[in-house]
C-alpha cells in the first residue's frame, strides 16, 4: 500500500423491521424514537457500517462483514459505533489518519434534519476529530428507500499518512 492518501467507498442498506417489532432505530449512534428499527445482526446502524467500510476500503482491509461476521454470536446486537471505533483504531495502527468522511443517508422516513448535528458530532468524536459531512436525501417514492422499506447509506473516506 503505497501513497500518502487513499480513498474508500462504503455502502450499507438495511430494511425496516415489521410493524410492532422491538428494535430501536439507530443511526450514527443516535436512537430515533417513534420509528421502526432496522433489521440486522448488530444494532443495524447503517451510517456506522457505511463509514466503517469506507475506512476499511481506503486502508485496503477486508469489509466490515468479514471482520465482524453475522455468523459470530459475539456481534449479535453489537453497538456499531463501537465497531466503527475498532475499525478506526485498526486503520490508525496501520499508519493512516482520517482526513474527512462524506456521507449520504437515503431515507424516506424518519425526518433526519433534527438529528444531523448529534449524528455528525458522534461520528467526529468516534473518528478522533476528523471532518465529517452528513447529508440526508429522500427516495422520492422510487425503489426500496422511496417506498420507506429501509435506509441506504453511502460514505466516502479520505485517509492520509
Amino acid at each position: 500500500m503505497s501513497g500518502t492518501i487513499r480513498v474508500g467507498l462504503g455502502y450499507d442498506i438495511h430494511p425496516f423491521e415489521a410493524a410492532g417489532g422491538s428494535r430501536r432505530l439507530v443511526l450514527a449512534g443516535v436512537v430515533l424514537d417513534g420509528h421502526a428499527g432496522l433489521v440486522g445482526h448488530s444494532d443495524a446502524d447503517a451510517v456506522a457500517h457505511a463509514v466503517a467500510d469506507a475506512l476499511l476500503g481506503a486502508a485496503g482491509f477486508p469489509d466490515l462483514g468479514t471482520l465482524f461476521p453475522a455468523t459470530d454470536e459475539r456481534w449479535q446486537g453489537a453497538d456499531s459505533m463501537a465497531l466503527l471505533a475498532e475499525v478506526h483504531a485498526r486503520v490508525g495502527t496501520a499508519g493512516w489518519s482520517v482526513g474527512n468522511v462524506d456521507i449520504v443517508v437515503n431515507a424516506e422516513a424518519p425526518r433526519l434534519a433534527p438529528h444531523l448535528e448529534t449524528m455528525r458530532a458522534n461520528l467526529v468524536a468516534c473518528l478522533a476529530g476528523a471532518a465529517v459531512n452528513l447529508k440526508p436525501k429522500r427516495g422520492e417514492g422510487i425503489g426500496t428507500v422511496g417506498r420507506a422499506e429501509g435506509i441506504a447509506v453511502w460514505a466516502v473516506a479520505l485517509l492520509e499518512r
